[in-house]
């Protein structure tokens, strides 16, 4: 159905997929496009956020990362070189440097010896890279939430000349200001002329603060993990499913909302099939949940070439917060 909510780009993630069902076997099925019968662009992470994630299970040196895998505990090693070579093999249309990913909280020796192993990598990544014309290959700005290393960190990756960036490391814990403002303060330093791209946010109002700071690409598990949670987004705010009001409401789940889900089912019914685990209760959930998400971004570009994107900002944002769950 992604294609029907006319989705333009997804993200594939390199971890799980070298994992299960393993990268060469995607390859001698065609690549990921064919495997999984997407037409449009696929862009792929570098696995090293899902590293950072386990880092129970890891163990960090200069050449890259030594971990087991989550699944069955046998030992693996993820390089710059190798990431490239799995997304390689999966053929997406956009690539990630394999970076480390900066924890929060971090000392600024912490912070910098990050940076700097980022950097490295980075620069050994587009080294390993193989089809840069039919690959774009995106640099990660890394720096914890020190402003003076997000700037030397993206300074230095222009130099590489990368066609796009990232930035990453990012809502791992920070508070919400702390990362409205590294987030501007890093974005501004990067070139506007190529795509700058916001690793693993957000909440709808992190769009809306994303785009005003210059940001043109967003990736986040919310909209589904939410989805499957009994969590909907509407204009209107959050609708949290389990709660007992919506037993018997008729309703659709946001009146203003086009989508099949809300133009079909009521209120009561996605809550009965949340509270009585049926799957499809995830399936609807997340179809409303990115239809949300891909309209509100639409609104946002038409504000933009209208020239009102304060006012749609402030308008959104205030009905959002009005009656939340």
């Amino acid at each position: 159905f992604l294609e029907a909510l006319d989705a333009r780009i997804i993200l594939a993630n390199t971890y799980h997929l070298y994992l299960r069902p393993g990268h060469e076997r995607i390859r001698s099925l065609g690549g990921l496009h064919r495997f999984m019968a997407w037409p449009r662009s696929l862009l792929t992470d570098s696995g090293g956020f899902q590293v950072f994630s386990h880092r129970e299970l890891r163990r960090l040196t200069p050449d890259g990362v030594h971990f087991r895998s989550h699944l069955d505990g046998s030992p693996h090693f993820l390089s710059p070189e190798t990431s490239i070579a799995i997304q390689v093999a999966l053929g997406a249309d956009i690539i990630m440097a394999f970076d480390e990913c900066t924890p929060y909280p971090a000392t600024r020796e912490e912070a910098r010896a990050s940076m700097e192993l980022t950097l490295a990598w980075a620069a050994r990544s587009r080294d390993a890279q193989v089809h840069p014309d039919r690959q774009w290959l995106f640099g990660i700005v890394q720096g914890g939430v020190y402003p003076d290393l997000r700037r030397e960190c993206a300074e230095r990756l222009l130099e590489l000349d990368f066609p796009g960036y990232a930035i990453g490391g990012l809502s791992v814990g920070e508070p919400k200001s702390q990362m409205y403002d590294v987030t501007a303060a890093t974005a501004a330093w990067l070139p506007p002329g190529r795509p700058r791209y916001l690793m693993g946010v957000g909440t709808p109002e992190d769009l809306f603060r994303g785009v005003a700071a210059g940001i043109d690409m967003f990736d986040c598990v919310l909209p589904t993990r939410n989805a499957r949670n009994g969590c909907l987004f509407t204009s209107r705010g959050r609708i949290i499913l389990k709660n007992a009001r919506y037993a018997g409401d008729e309703s659709p789940p946001a009146p203003v909302c086009d989508c099949l889900v809300c133009r079909r089912y009521s209120r009561a019914y996605l809550r009965h099939l949340f509270q009585a685990s049926e799957i499809l209760s995830a399936t609807l959930n997340t179809y409303h949940n990115i239809h949300f998400y891909l309209d509100t971004m639409r609104k946002i570009r038409h504000s933009i070439a209208l020239g009102n994107f304060g006012v749609f900002t402030e308008s959104f944002l205030g009905r959002y917060y009005s009656s939340s769950d």
